[in-house]
């Protein structure tokens, strides 16, 4: 395998710093007996296994990058593949995982169920994601890539997805062993694009094919600034599933109706929260159109302040949207970057103002969480930024910013049978699909 610089040579330098400082989270925030990864930089934080999974898909682009060797990304990938595939999979309340899924947040060092976490459906996803991941980039006939193939199919395999169902029309967000399943379904335009195909594919214990027009069907297509695409308040939903999921040119029976792919309609997301930056219909301090990223983020707290002299309610972590979800003036550099494959030539200049116009973003890890500069603590001050960096933020910084240089891991997840089988049972077709 080997990658080609695509993008353009001259950003190549301010590219190369997003993706080395964004892996270098992966590097330092594990437990390397282990593999799992810590949720944020608070020492205190436990593990996420989403986190873990981003982590997972980091070390191919690492190695081709050159920010790790091969053998040191393969024994941390086969330390963690290993881990996930014996840890304990039971109704107990301090297992690891139950059913194939795993619990969100598990600790650093037992690798067990913290906080009394939802074993959660997305979260599992997203591990899946990596794990696929390894096992597509690790071709080699070594004794220890042979195990990582497969380990990954293992662990994929035991997954079992229509269970997740609890008997309804949609994927349930989780489930816990005191109160059973979480009531909420995955319905709307969301992240869970990634979880249908990842259940939609499987071997062993597969979604049904009607779930995932089940799931289309609660779509919100929308105009907006005069552009029409699939809704969706925080800027992340628009980019998760595309961390994995090569969207460019084909489509399922929805997309098909609207004339475009989910690529398309990501860009045009994009844009809109550009646009919505640039206009400031809250009058929030900063916006601008080369401020803007409103998605699911850390936040200065739950309290009510005052912006101009109207009041406003600010947020700890929550899930923030525009133009209409909640937005408290708090936006987040990371999710510009993670927009990199879809449009490139709004998310480059703007990058570059921040770096300009504000050091203070960017730390060991490159963009932190989140900056609000409507919040003031104290009289005078600059306004508020996040203490901590996020696993789930870093990770798809370096890995869209590498899907925009050389589609690496978009074309190892087309290789992937799985994924495809994915895809072809949830309708979608052409473009590479059918090549």
């Amino acid at each position: 395998m080997h990658h080609t610089t695509g993008g353009d040579a001259e950003h190549a330098p301010l590219l190369d710093l997003l993706e080395q400082s964004a892996f270098a989270y992966f590097q330092h925030e594990v437990n390397e007996v282990n593999g799992l990864v810590r949720d944020n930089t608070d020492p205190a934080a436990p593990a996420s296994i989403a986190g873990s999974g981003f982590a997972l898909s980091s070390y191919p682009v690492a190695v081709e990058r050159g920010h790790m060797p091969r053998e040191e990304a393969v024994h941390r990938t086969r330390t963690a593949l290993r881990f996930l595939w014996k840890a304990e999979q039971s109704d107990a309340p301090d297992a690891t995982g139950a059913h194939g899924f795993f619990y969100h947040f598990l600790d650093m060092q037992s690798g067990r169920r913290v906080w009394h976490s939802e074993l959660s459906t997305i979260d599992s996803a997203i591990a899946l994601a990596g794990v696929l991941t390894s096992g597509a980039y690790f071709d080699r006939d070594t004794e220890a890539e042979q195990d990582i193939r497969s380990l990954a199919d293992r662990i994929y395999r035991r997954v079992e997805w229509d269970w997740a169902l609890n008997g309804g029309p949609a994927i349930s967000l989780g489930w816990r062993p005191e109160r059973a399943f979480i009531p909420c379904r995955w319905l709307g335009y969301s992240e869970a694009l990634l979880l249908y195909v990842l259940g939609l594919g499987s071997p062993t214990h597969p979604l049904p094919e009607d779930s995932f027009s089940r799931f289309t069907s609660t779509y919100r297509w929308k105009a907006i600034y005069g552009r029409e695409h699939v809704y969706a308040g925080p800027l992340f939903i628009h980019q998760l599933s595309h961390v994995w999921l090569d969207l460019r040119d084909i489509r399922d029976a929805f997309m098909q109706s609207r004339g475009i792919d989910y690529f398309e309609n990501s860009r045009r997301a994009t844009y809109v929260q550009q646009e919505y930056g640039r206009r400031n219909p809250r009058g929030f301090e900063g916006y601008s159109d080369s401020w803007w990223g409103v998605t699911a983020s850390d936040g200065p707290g739950f309290m009510i302040g005052r912006v101009h002299g109207r009041r406003c309610r600010f947020y700890g972590y929550h899930a923030r949207g525009a133009p209409f979800g909640c937005d408290d003036g708090t936006v987040s550099p990371w999710a510009v970057a993670a927009s990199m494959p879809f449009a490139p030539e709004i998310v480059i200049p703007s990058l570059i103002t921040v770096d300009a116009s504000y050091p203070g973003p960017k730390r060991t890890y490159g963009y932190m969480c989140s900056v609000n500069f409507s919040f003031h603590a104290t009289a005078g001050d600059s306004g508020w930024v996040s203490p901590r960096d996020y696993a789930i933020n870093q990770g798809p910084v370096g890995l869209m910013v590498e899907n925009y240089r050389s589609g690496l891991i978009w074309q190892l997840l087309r290789g992937c049978p799985y994924i495809v089988r994915g895809l072809r049972r949830a309708g979608f077709s052409g473009g590479w699909l059918d090549g």
